[in-house]
């Protein structure tokens, strides 16, 4: 088995569950939770309103006997048709009344409760607030609702009589069981079911993510080209499938400028080593005078400064793309660096005719940098501004502040850049051959060391030039950290 293959199955172990099993299981326990929720709050609403239909209907009879007692105490035909006849005509629900006087003795009674019911179970309530209905047993295994009330007889009262009721709601329990049946037979069925809808949905749902995957697997150092395609996907995998594209065409831009950058590499190291060994060859080919070992020791030394200036360059690029680069930040008066850069480079701009000035407000610029690097990008921008400008011109270092920012620009009045090469002068090892040329003695590095100083600031690097006109970079950066 290859390392690759060892690697991936490594990390696979390490994987949890697969996204179909969590949106199965996710679908599933949330149909199960809604079904469960639904049918338990269906049953105990329908539990609670048969309970309730039923306490309304023993609080109605106890009221109507108590108003009879109450209006009509001697209207014992009455009584005698609302307590022993007026059951016996249900089908369904019967229910069985008796009505004791204060001694507790049998007045009136239901035929067939004392057959039914066991009295003795009856509580007698203290007054008539305690009236609630409460559940018995009967003897031969049906479920009652049974409630006691005390009534006053005659108006004014005369006397206390006791009523106790009892409704057989046998049939309201037949029907919860029956409910309870089919909730459980529903659940379980349920329970079977959703685990099967729910990976369908799921395995269309993931269907598109697999093709993705499938078309990323496919792509590799050497096949950056390929994409995944947008059309047809939902939107949010629509746009993770952009947004995968577009990193691509990031990665295949890097993956060209890197080939580009190893190229330009191996030549730029390649000049000088050969130089170098070319004229040690040519010199230890036969004997010659010490000053011609002289030149040949001069020239070598020539090429080795430039290769140790390339490295250096190279060093300081790859240091700076570092995430671990710390800037060694203190206030910095930008007028006064740029003068000291003026000053270091004013010999060299006389000596080759040019004009050398810096352009400054009256109000000093502080801002929160690193002195170093601001110099090593600023001194940057002068070096090739001097180099590419004729004599008689004019090379202006400008500094200024605007709101939160630091602006500092190095304008030229020399040959200027072709507009079709703008875009990439921030490139490293980019030159542009009518004006930009390894006969300068550049390495194509000092733009992107300038873009490389800026970033690491927070800032930025821009640049404008017109062919014979001159060119005009500008720097901003933020004046201090926070900002």
């Amino acid at each position: 088995m290859s390392l690759n293959w060892r690697i991936s199955l490594a990390s696979f172990s390490r994987c949890g569950p697969s996204l179909a099993f969590r949106l199965t299981a996710g679908y599933a326990l949330a149909g199960l939770f809604l079904v469960f929720a639904a049918t338990a709050s269906l049953y105990f609403v329908l539990s609670s309103e048969l309970e309730k239909s039923t306490d309304l209907f023993l609080a109605d009879k106890v009221n109507v006997i108590r108003t009879m007692l109450r209006e009509r105490p001697d209207d014992w035909d009455g009584l005698h048709e609302e307590i022993e006849l007026e059951s016996a005509a249900r089908k369904y629900e019967h229910f069985y009344v008796r009505l004791l006087d204060a001694r507790n003795q049998v007045l009136l009674m239901t035929p067939g409760m004392a057959g039914q019911l066991d009295l003795s179970k009856f509580k007698f309530p203290s007054s008539a607030l305690s009236e609630r209905a409460v559940r018995m047993n009967g003897s031969d295994g049906q479920t009652f609702r049974a409630i006691s009330a005390t009534v006053a007889v005659g108006s004014p009262p005369t006397a206390t009589d006791t009523i106790q009721i009892a409704i057989d709601v046998s049939q309201k329990e037949e029907l919860l069981a029956r409910y309870r049946f089919w909730f459980w037979f529903l659940f379980t069925a349920s329970s079977v079911l959703f685990p099967f809808i729910g990976y369908e949905i799921a395995r269309r749902g993931i269907r598109p993510v697999e093709e993705m995957a499938t078309t990323a697997r496919h792509i590799t150092s050497t096949n950056l080209r390929e994409r995944i395609r947008t059309e047809g996907y939902p939107f949010e995998l629509a746009m993770l499938a952009a947004t995968f594209n577009q990193m691509l065409d990031r990665l295949e831009e890097s993956f060209e400028r890197i080939s580009r950058f190893s190229a330009d590499i191996a030549h730029d190291l390649r000049t000088p080593v050969n130089n170098i060994r070319g004229e040690a060859e040519v010199a230890l080919a036969r004997v010659r005078r010490s000053e011609e070992y002289r030149e040949v020791i001069g020239s070598c030394l020539e090429e080795a400064v430039r290769l140790s200036e390339l490295i250096a360059d190279l060093l300081f690029l790859a240091r700076a793309e570092s995430p671990l680069t710390h800037l060694r930040r203190e206030p910095v008066d930008v007028g006064q660096l740029l003068n000291g850069v003026r000053e270091y480079y004013e010999a060299s701009a006389a000596e080759n005719g040019i004009v050398l000035t810096t352009s400054l407000g009256d109000e000093p610029i502080v801002g929160d940098m690193d002195r170093t690097l601001i110099q090593r990008a600023v001194g940057n921008l002068v070096s090739n501004a001097v180099a590419h400008t004729p004599a008689g011109g004019l090379v202006t270092l400008v500094a200024d502040a605007e709101a939160a920012a630091i602006r500092i620009e190095v304008a030229d009045s020399g040959v200027g850049i072709p507009a079709e090469a703008l875009p990439r002068v921030f490139d490293r090892f980019y030159r542009v051959d009518s004006s930009r040329s390894k006969a300068s003695g550049g390495t194509g590095l000092g733009l992107a060391i300038v873009q490389s100083i800026m970033v690491l600031h927070g800032g930025k690097a821009e640049i404008s030039s017109r062919p014979g006109q001159g060119t005009r970079v500008t720097l901003h950066m933020p004046i201090s950290r926070a900002a």
